[in-house]
This record gives C-alpha cells, structure tokens and sequence, in this order.
C-alpha cells in the first residue's frame, strides 16, 4: 500500500485543496488534519501559527507520510520553511503555486488579493508576486470575516452574500483583473465573491495548482501511487466532529463516494 500525501489546514479549508487533489490524482490516498478547535488562524501570532504546525507536522508524520502539505495560506506564509528544515519530506504550501496562477492570467497586471490577517500582513503573495512578475501590481486585503462563516457551514446564506458584498465593497473600484482567493477557506464563498467582484474579475484558486506540483514532485521522485490503486483516506479534526465531517462530506461528496473513508477525532490542540 501506497504512503498517504499528509494535508494540513487550520479547520475545512483546506478540503478545497484535498477535493483538487483527489480529482487530478485519484489514486493518491489522503491522510488530512484540520484543526478546528484552534481555527481561525489568520488573527493568530505567527510564533503561534508555527507553534501549531510544528504540533500538526508531528502527530501526522506518524503515519509515515510521503510528502506533507501545508494548505493553509497563514500557516505556508509563517512556517513553510521553518517545516522544511525539521522534517526530511518534501513540504509544499499554497501560496506560491496561487501567484503563478495570478501570473498566467492577469491581463492588466493588477492583481488582487484577499486573505486573513495573518497571511496579508506577511507579505508573503507580494513577495510571491513580485518573484515572478516585478512589473505586477498589488492589491490587497484582510477578510477576517470569512474563516468563521466557511467553519460554521454558513457559505451559501444571504447572510453570506451581504457579509462578502460589504467585505469586498473597497476592491471594487481598484482595477484588479484577477483575484487571488489567499485562504484555502475562501473558495467555498467563490459564488458570493463573483457577485460581489462581477464577471469581469477572474477568481484565482490556488487549488488546482498546488495538486499540479504535488503530481510534478511526486512523479520526478517516482512516487505517484499505481493507477490502480483503490485509496484509503484518513480525516482528523481537533474541535467538533460532527459539523467537520458533515461539511467534508458535502464538499467531497462525489470525490469519496467510491472510496474508503476513515473520520476521526483528536484531541490534539484542545487548548
């Protein structure tokens, strides 16, 4: 049996990033923490965002997994690499694979961003953008309001809609062509963004990228799963098992229909 690809998030975002992963590389299997006792992370130190990835990081590698990624935005933009020094995988995060895509499809070189505190107060897309592109222009903004609403499944509500709508009201007159949904929780609310931004702004998923260079670094180190392979996935949440597994269930509804699932429960990050 093949070694599981270990997926991290602060809570259920990162199911967006496991549900791309599963459709590009069905055979893979998935061993996913999200850690919703402790959620969110985005107003969070990054000491203490560290602190809890190392913590995640080490109760995960238990399992023996082949590679880790770190799907949360403001856990990549606090403790990327500091998770690369400590443990002897490859490690990927979301931020760099969501600037390339921003890259490819900006028309006008303007490029919004949106994320938690945490990740826009990094820097770490402008960095990321910047790396490819000095000619892009920036724009960026903390929607603290987002995280909770995706958590408490309230992501399809009116209520939603006119939470988005008021949130993203400042970008709506800042020339962005494209915008980067810089929280992996933030594509549960794309519907409310698109209205919000309108048609002509391109909502960028780092999503389907990240599942791209998982496939690139597993397949150039030869260890993608046989096609054949039928896989066994792992969930563990830190806080309420019920409303974790029941947004799981719905978000990945038609990806794990036709396989094994395992759903557990782990006290780890209570406090």
């Amino acid at each position: 049996m093949q070694q599981p690809i270990a997926v991290l998030d602060s809570g259920v975002g990162g199911l967006t990033v496991v549900k791309e992963v599963m459709r590009q590389l069905p055979s893979e299997q998935i061993l996913y923490f999200g850690d919703t006792a402790r959620t969110p992370y985005g107003p969070r130190a990054a000491e203490e965002v560290v602190a809890f990835t190392r913590e995640i990081v080490e109760y995960l590698v238990q399992y023996e997994p082949k590679m880790i990624v770190i799907a949360c935005n403001t856990a990549t933009a606090a403790a990327l690499e500091d998770i690369r020094r400590r443990v002897e995988l490859p490690v990927i995060g979301v931020i760099n694979p969501g600037a390339r895509a921003a890259v490819r499809r900006t028309r006008s070189g303007i490029v919004g961003v949106i994320g938690t505190e945490g990740t826009v107060k990094s820097g770490a897309y402008e960095a990321a953008l910047k790396r490819l592109s000095s000619r892009v222009e920036i724009v960026s903004r903390a929607c603290p309001s987002f995280v909770p609403l995706v958590e408490e499944g309230d992501f399809r509500s009116s209520r939603a809609f006119d939470i988005v709508a008021e949130e993203l009201a400042p970008l709506r007159n800042s020339k962005i062509d494209c915008l980067i949904l810089g929280c992996t929780h933030y594509p549960y609310l794309a519907d409310c963004i698109s209205q919000a931004m309108g048609p002509e702004v391109v909502l960028i998923n780092s999503a389907e990228e990240t599942a791209r260079e998982i496939q690139e670094v597993l397949g150039t180190s030869n260890g993608l799963a046989p096609s054949d392979q039928i896989p066994t996935h792992q969930f563990f949440s830190s806080g309420d098992p019920v409303k974790f597994r029941e947004i799981a269930q719905e978000w990945l509804d038609e990806q794990i229909r036709r396989t094994s699932v395992v759903w557990q429960f782990t006290p780890i990050g209570s406090r």
